[in-house]
């Protein structure tokens, strides 16, 4: 790392620590604390630190002219990162997580957990995808591309629940219905109810911009049918390979969690919170016996097309990678991996369909 990058990052490391141990600071408390450390700094420093460190979300401002103090911003443990290769090179059973569902999760997502910076690089997207949008004049085209999309989207998200479809393999039975040699009707049915799911949400995209517990076991139904999964909420406990998180395990606890999830959703005004919180919430509480994380990805992108957003396909993700980022919000209830691994995927969704 470059010299003074380090010093700056030295510096506002230090201005964070002194204030989670104050529990909030006005400015002169932390100049007089920093002087110690680095006698020469000035005031218009700090003022430049606390700025940078609230626009990353790092701290919070709150009053006015003299009375202006600095806390701990309450998205700092969604969003701070974590060593990911460390923290699974410990043995699932040795993790110090949380076991079991943080009704406080809700409140805690209340708060913007995009940066300044992120949050203006997915708004460029978006303008992006607008404008490349608006140029195509065929329809022909747009339902070629919409067909691209259904394909890699319905490939990905069944590979990541171990279907052994590849994508050509994929694109032949979505288009010719031609079933793939020494794969079982399982993994055939699961990708035709992809597209059946995919159909459905691009047919009636503005019926998603209010949530129901209604639409959104409708969508867990196309993407279960003929699989043998019951509909509806669970009744019984379940468990998730690679980890000791427990969901909850009662059907009223899980109803009610679902109105909380649909609450927040509902009245949270940025698209691509409302996406990515759908994708980690609906996976978090495990509603149904099984489907859940591909209803998950599925409302996410109902989400996007309900406000004229590109829906992601996942094509680029790593599904080992994708599951980390999954368990990381399950054990420690931080977002920071799984909204890395959102925001490469839309920008590869934006770069690469619709051109």
């Amino acid at each position: 790392m470059h010299r003074k990058s380090q010093k700056i990052k030295d510096r506002q490391n230090a201005i964070v620590e002194y204030i989670a141990s104050q529990k909030n600071a006005a400015i002169s408390d932390i100049f007089i604390f920093l002087q110690k450390r680095f006698p020469h700094i000035s005031r218009i420093t700090i003022a430049r630190d606390l700025t940078a460190l609230c626009a990353d979300q790092q701290l919070a401002r709150y009053g006015s002219g003299r009375g202006v103090r600095y806390t701990i911003s309450p998205a700092r443990d969604l969003i701070q990162p974590i060593a990911v290769e460390p923290y699974f090179a410990i043995n699932q059973d040795d993790r110090e997580i949380k076991n079991r569902f943080n009704w406080e999760i809700f409140d805690r997502l209340k708060t913007d957990f995009f940066s300044q910076t992120e949050s203006k690089y997915l708004a460029d997207l978006h303008q992006t995808f607008q404008t490349n949008f608006k140029n195509i004049k065929s329809t022909t085209l747009l339902k070629k591309e919409f067909e691209r999309i259904i394909i890699e989207f319905s490939w990905k998200s069944s590979q990541i629940e171990g279907n052994t479809y590849s994508l050509l393999d994929t694109e032949a039975l979505i288009k010719n219905h031609e079933k793939a040699k020494g794969k079982t009707e399982t993994e055939a049915q699961m990708i035709l109810n992809h597209k059946s799911a995919f159909d459905f949400v691009l047919q009636n995209k503005s019926d998603f911009i209010v949530l129901t517990r209604a639409k959104l076991e409708n969508v867990h139904n196309l993407l279960t049918a003929k699989l043998g999964i019951p509909r509806n909420i669970r009744k019984k406990p379940v468990g998730i390979t690679g980890t000791n998180y427990r969901p909850l395990d009662n059907a009223f606890q899980i109803g009610e969690a679902l109105e909380k999830m649909l609450k927040l959703l509902n009245e949270k005004k940025m698209f691509f919170e409302k996406s990515l919180l759908a994708l980690l919430l609906l996976s978090y509480i495990q509603p149904f016996e099984d489907g859940n994380k591909r209803t998950a990805r599925m409302m996410a992108n109902a989400l996007l097309l309900a406000f004229d957003f590109s829906p992601i396909s996942y094509r680029a993700v790593n599904e080992v990678e994708y599951k980390k980022a999954s368990l990381l919000f399950y054990e420690r209830n931080n977002i920071s991996y799984f909204k890395q691994i959102f925001i490469e995927q839309y920008a590869f969704a934006v770069k690469n369909y619709f051109q």
